[in-house]
Parts: C-alpha cells; structure tokens; sequence
C-alpha cells in the first residue's frame, strides 16, 4: 500500500472506482502529501481526481474510523470488501498561504466546481464527515481514483 516511484497503488473498494493508497505528493499512506488549490488539483490530476458522486459514494458507502496511525490523525476507510484506505487529516492552506488545522481536520477537492469561486470537498473531523462547498483558492489534500 504504498507510492512506489513515480505511481500510486490503487485499492479496490468495492465501489465503482479504486482509490489511491496515499495522498497525492505523499510517499506513504499515513503521510498528508502536498495542499492544491483547486485549479492544481484539476489541471494536474489527468483526470483522475474524485467527483462529488465518488466522495459521496465513498462516504455512504464504507465504514469510516477515526484513528492515530503512528502520531498521525484520521480516518481507516473501510470498503464493502474489506480493503481499506488511511485518509490523513492533514489540514488546510487559506488563501494567503497559512496552514490550519493539521491532524484536527482533512479536507480533500473533488473534481466538482460548483462556481467560479467555489468547489465542492470532502471535509472530516473525528465527529463526522461531510460534503460542503470550499474557496477555490484553498489548498486542500487530494486523493486520486482509477
């Protein structure tokens, strides 16, 4: 379940698509990657970045735990099959640059623009997971599907 080189190893869930083993920059699992914007996560993704369909999907759809994976705050993602995912809770970057929230909530794009200023994203904490809108000029995690 690792990112091997220069690809990343995508798990089969059960569900309509297979999604990467790690965040997008990340070398492991358990490691946060990199913040995009959303115009990054979109033009740099091959299309290959997540609708707001297969985030709801995903969330509907597995069973989420909250755990702290060697110092590491977030959520096991369990699909229909068994297999799993560890999204990371790796925070936010605002507009002007400051990180937030590191291992307190993740945040992760999907490929779905709502507006010219807005997205929609994923958003957790260990109290829940939900989808809502995000400022487009946000860097957020992304977590790529095959």
């Amino acid at each position: 379940l690792f990112k091997i080189k220069n690809y990343v190893i995508f798990m089969d869930l059960g569900l309509s698509v297979k999604w990467a083993s790690c965040n997008l920059g990340a070398n492991i699992p358990k490691d946060n990657g990199k913040l995009y914007t959303f115009e990054e996560a979109t033009h740099n993704t091959d299309g290959k970045l997540p609708t707001k369909e297969q985030w709801e999907e995903l969330k509907n759809k597995c069973t989420w735990t909250w755990e702290n994976k060697n110092g590491i705050n977030g959520y096991k993602v369990t699909g229909l099959n068994g297999n799993y995912i560890f999204l990371p809770a790796a925070g936010y970057r605002d507009c002007n640059g400051a990180t937030g929230n590191v291992g307190i909530f993740g945040f992760f794009w999907s490929s779905t623009p709502y507006d010219s200023d807005r997205a929609w994203r994923l958003r957790f904490r260990s109290s829940g997971v939900g989808m809502g809108l995000g400022n487009r000029c946000y860097g957020r995690s992304v977590r790529l599907v095959q």
